[in-house]
């Protein structure tokens, strides 16, 4: 892509995504700092991707896109766009905001690191949510446990059945999404302020800690 060859020119490293699902599951696998994002995509509109990113996360997007009308401009900032672009603009101008965001981020950021929100005790296989201790079943915690060493990232269902300790592999997909649920109403009685458990689709869950 013409732009990514451009931000390239100025130290950004830039990954591109044709599709807006794998856009997505890029998302939860990898550590990006904002999010170029074009409203015309194959599969689903842009707008609703927006709808969709922010559902988990508060990476910085900025709408680039030939699509100049105000409503589309108003519905993607309301969603949670940051800022919005429309075509054709000059390439220093996009670099102009990217740093600009990125800068606002930096400086608002929190100095001190948060405490983990939830604490694995292998030896003893218990579970700390926000220092209180989780009543589990072993399939629970197996489960839990997994999501939490790859917070923030997705976990497919195949592996959190064929990697748990204490669920049958002849067991089906669908026992996966009965622990989850009891996993869910668990955390919910400590802290239903939120979702931690999201599902992802066509892969599995991801335990969104941000």
């Amino acid at each position: 892509m013409i732009l990514s060859s451009y931000l390239t020119k100025y130290d950004m490293e830039v990954i591109s995504a044709e599709e807006p699902y794998i856009g997505m599951s890029m998302l939860t696998q990898h550590k990006f700092d904002i999010i170029i994002l074009d409203l015309t995509l194959p599969g689903m509109d842009g707008l609703e991707v927006v709808g969709k990113i922010r559902e988990s996360s508060s990476i910085p997007i900025i709408i680039s896109s030939a699509r100049d009308d105000i409503t589309d401009k108003v519905i993607g900032l309301e969603r949670g766009a940051d800022d919005y672009m429309p075509k054709p603009y000059d390439p220093r101008e996009l670099v102009t905001r990217i740093k600009t965001i990125l800068r606002r981020i930096t400086t608002t950021e929190p100095e001190e690191t948060q405490k983990d929100i939830f604490e694995v005790d292998k030896d003893s296989r218990v579970i700390r949510f926000k220092d209180k201790l989780m009543e589990l079943t072993a399939a629970e915690y197996d489960i839990l446990s997994m999501l939490i060493f790859h917070q923030n990232g997705s976990v497919s269902r195949e592996q959190l059945l064929y990697e748990s300790e204490h669920i049958d592999d002849e067991s089906s997909i669908k026992n996966i999404d009965v622990i989850i649920s009891r996993v869910r109403q668990k955390i919910a009685q400590i802290d239903d302020s939120r979702s931690y458990i999201k599902p992802i689709r066509g892969i599995g869950y991801l335990l969104a800690t941000k």
